[in-house]
């Protein structure tokens, strides 16, 4: 199989983007199974945060919120495949959007006959709330990715400073003048907008040669981490980057400007990270066929992490008795060492869940159907096939 992967990517593939991409993936699956609780209490479960409880854990929200670089890479590929001809950018939004939204089709029709299954059979109402809840609101993120793919030829050429002074202008009304909440939302797509910004810049090479992308990388890093710590020791942002029950402000929900900064601080890494793993991907075949593969399954690994951490958790319910890092309260030590124990588990059901699911993400070709393919799409999709 790895050497099939091999023989089946073309020679000027940008393997360094396909890792980056992964590793942005993992980071929000691992967050999510990480800072995810279920407290089962009085026969129905409700939702929690251990960082909540545990304040000292809000550097794993630096390292596993990798949303931006996400946004990073999408702006790069849409750049690049979206090509500069009118008359393929059709054919190529139609395709892009067919392959983003039937999985999540899927995951919605499963979901709606699931939810009433469980209310027919007595599941508290709240339970039912709670686990639609963890299931449905990652899709937000799927929703701005088509806005902003729908848009690449309009965006593709603004400069990510402009978004980024909406964000800041919005932040100051809200937090300065005391100015509604509502506006914050004008930030959902201001926010992302300015990393994918950034990567359509970085796939145009308005970044300059290699040299130029790691001093961009350099000059973002740095500077996107000072004006993080700034606003957050002096501007009193939250420290941590994702939402945290109780918390009177948010950095996700809606994106504020230490969001933003921090995102800009990841992609200055991931440039940086760009030139090393794009080396590491070609010197060693199977860490690249494992790469290339997960990128194929991406969507699929990103719908379905959820429903594979609550399928352990109501398997789980069977043994009786609320088990330790499933059932419990994340509000010690202890909680996070029964939860890393149970990651293995996730991944195995997560495992089920692709076997089942992962075509969906393609579509199935039948005879007779004009299929649009992109131009910059990889013959990856063939080995996986085979393999």
């Amino acid at each position: 199989m790895v050497h099939r992967v091999a023989a089946a990517t073309p020679a000027g593939r940008d393997r360094g983007v396909d890792a980056v991409r992964a590793a942005a993936i993992l980071g929000v699956v691992l967050g999510h199974w990480l800072v995810t609780a279920l407290v089962s209490e009085g026969g129905a479960l409700h939702g929690a945060s251990p960082l909540s409880r545990q304040p000292w854990l809000t550097p794993i929200s630096w390292l596993l919120q990798t949303l931006a670089v996400f946004f990073l890479v999408s702006g790069y590929v849409a750049a690049r495949g979206a090509g500069s001809d009118p008359r393929e950018y059709g054919p190529w939004l139609r395709a892009r959007l067919a392959r983003l939204f039937r999985p999540v089709a899927t995951v919605l029709g499963l979901w709606a006959v699931a939810s009433v299954g469980l209310l027919a059979g007595g599941t508290d109402l709240g339970t039912v709330r709670t686990l639609l809840k963890l299931v449905l609101s990652p899709l937000w993120f799927l929703l701005v990715l088509a806005a902003l793919t729908a848009l690449t030829p309009l965006v593709a050429r603004l400069h990510p400073m402009w978004p980024l002074a909406v964000v800041a202008h919005v932040d100051l009304w809200r937090f300065g003048f005391d100015g509604p909440e509502w506006l914050g939302w004008i930030n959902v797509p201001a926010g992302w907008l300015v990393p994918y910004c950034l990567g359509a810049a970085w796939a145009r090479g308005r970044l300059g040669d290699r040299e130029g992308v790691r001093t961009t990388g350099f000059v973002l890093l740095a500077g996107g981490a000072a004006a993080t710590a700034v606003l957050v020791a002096v501007g009193g942002y939250p420290a941590s980057m994702v939402g945290v029950p109780g918390a009177a402000v948010s950095n996700l929900n809606p994106p504020t400007l230490a969001a933003v900064t921090f995102g800009l601080a990841q992609c200055g890494l991931a440039l940086l990270l760009h030139g090393p793993l794009d080396r590491a991907m070609r010197r060693r075949a199977k860490l690249w066929a494992g790469v290339a593969l997960g990128n194929l399954s991406a969507l699929t690994v990103f719908l379905w992490h959820q429903t594979a951490l609550l399928a352990v958790t109501a398997c789980g319910l069977l043994a009786g008795r609320a088990l330790p890092g499933l059932h419990t309260a994340p509000d010690g030590p202890g909680w996070i060492l029964a939860r890393l124990a149970w990651l293995p588990v996730f991944t195995a059901a997560l495992a089920v869940c692709w076997a089942a699911f992962h075509r969906i993400e393609h579509g199935r070709r039948s005879r007779g159907t004009t299929t649009v393919v992109r131009r910059h799409r990889p013959a990856l999709e063939r080995a996986e096939r085979h393999a």
